[in-house]
């Protein structure tokens, strides 16, 4: 399957701030995919560079089989890169008017994105009245108007209440399943868990890991909650890595050998109180790689 996003060796430097290094990326047709990480670590500039809007230091980019910003690439991308700006005292309708004449789209196609957008209602309100849930719904609605094959949304629901949160991973699954590609950037765990096939992690603006979700969370582990707790983490780590999460460790060990890890601990003098298999959170897997990062970069 090709891909619609390559990127091979990004690199973007401001000055002596280096805020992408060496990042790959491949986003895949019909895939909603997730670029995850902290503030700070390099999404927007990267994809800044995927829309054409600031140019690489270094390293290879592909769009959509072309380079960013050309009038082809543009054509067939739709993107909405940090706050959706729009003429304030103009209506939401009159500004997607505005901007429909401009890439020569069917008027048609303004009511059918509104409506998927669910803004038919407001669209004769001024932007300036919208509440910042509806702004970033508009600004979605913007980036459909050339019925996009690739749709690249920059922290779409940065700032919205938990309402307006569910509402746009609604619109974005939406998208996913109407068989349109898209890459959106978030440093939201639980959002990326719930509407993203694939995710990419960076920090400090180097991609840590690049994988399927359900892959990234499929590893099993033991949970354990022994006494004393250092004594514990020594004896385990011979099993496998381990983590400590709140008062418990975490060993990353088959469920099956439960009894020989139980086994060993108590035979090494050590009490234990709970032991019991689990499914890795997407949040353990980002802490964990996030932190390896730092460590590395540090």
């Amino acid at each position: 399957m090709d891909a619609l996003v390559e990127v091979t060796g990004l690199t973007k430097r401001y000055g002596d701030t280096l805020a992408v290094d060496g990042v790959d990326l491949t986003v895949l047709p019909g895939e909603v995919y997730g670029f995850l990480g902290p503030n700070g670590a390099g999404k927007t500039t990267t994809l800044r560079i995927l829309t054409g809007l600031i140019a690489p230091t270094s390293g290879e980019v592909r769009v959509l089989g072309g380079m960013p910003g050309q009038s082809g690439v543009l054509g067939r991308t739709g993107s909405m890169i940090e706050s959706p700006a729009f003429y304030p005292y103009l209506s939401g309708l009159d500004n997607l008017r505005l901007l429909a004449e401009y890439a020569a789209v069917p008027r048609r196609k303004i009511d059918e994105v509104l409506d998927l957008v669910d803004l038919t209602d407001r669209a004769r309100d001024r932007f300036s009245t919208y509440s910042l849930g509806m702004k970033q719904r508009l600004g979605v609605a913007a980036a459909l108007l050339k019925d996009p094959e690739l749709v690249i949304l920059d922290e779409p629901t940065n700032g919205l209440d938990p309402a307006g949160m569910r509402d746009m991973r609604r619109l974005i699954r939406e998208l996913g399943s109407g068989g349109r590609t898209v890459l959106l950037s978030s440093h939201l765990l639980g959002e990326v868990q719930q509407i993203c096939d694939r995710v990419g992690i960076i920090a400090a603006g180097r991609m840590v890991a690049e994988h399927n979700v359900e892959d990234l969370r499929a590893e099993q582990e033991l949970v354990v909650r022994a006494t004393p707790r250092d004594r514990a983490q020594s004896v385990l780590a011979g099993f496998g890595a381990v983590h400590r999460y709140d008062d418990t460790l975490r060993v990353q060990v088959d469920p099956r050998r439960a009894a020989e890890v139980n086994r060993v601990l108590v035979e090494a003098g050590i009490e234990v109180s709970e032991l019991r298999s689990t499914e890795r959170a997407l949040e353990d897997v980002f802490f964990e790689l996030t932190t390896e990062e730092k460590a590395d970069v540090g």
